[in-house]
């Protein structure tokens, strides 16, 4: 990760670019954990490093939308996979790309279904969820508030 100049109040300028990590992920499960490592490592980096105000809670949810966005991706998409994270103003945005072109889609609450809840689950957290085909697969990402629980 480059780092942004900052101004003399230790905050990045409007201009700097943002703040980005990414990991490509294959088949293997382990990767599951990794991903979530490394987005609370990176929330930990923007928020020591760069001043970035990233509160506790925001860097659970986001390690549970990591955790649901991959499982998913492992899951359902024959190919290789690649997660992204990218702080902008007070927001990450985590996106996952993957080579299955089916989008999915949340389904209705239900408590007596077992799995297939990961969207929901995103959906939930995230302040915003947008799915869209990509020309090899899809990309699914969600806007996470970092400086408050709340989405």
């Amino acid at each position: 990760m480059d780092e942004p100049p900052r101004n003399g109040a230790g905050e990045r300028p409007d201009t700097a670019p943002p703040l980005e990590a990414s990991f490509a992920l294959d088949s293997d499960a382990s990767r599951i954990a990794q991903a979530r490592h490394l987005a609370a490592a990176f929330l930990t980096k923007v928020r020591d490093d760069y001043g970035v105000p990233v509160a506790s809670a925001a860097v659970e949810i986001v390690q549970l939308i990591v955790s649901e966005l991959v499982t998913n991706a492992r899951k359902y998409a024959p190919g290789p996979a690649l997660l992204h994270l990218r702080i902008t103003g007070p927001v990450l945005r985590v996106e996952i790309w993957d080579s299955n072109p089916v989008l999915p889609a949340a389904k209705n609450p239900d408590p007596e279904r077992i799995g297939q809840h990961g969207l929901e689950i995103v959906t939930a957290l995230a302040r915003t969820v947008t799915v869209e085909q990509t020309p090899v697969g899809k990309r699914i990402t969600a806007d996470v508030l970092l400086s408050t629980a709340a989405a």
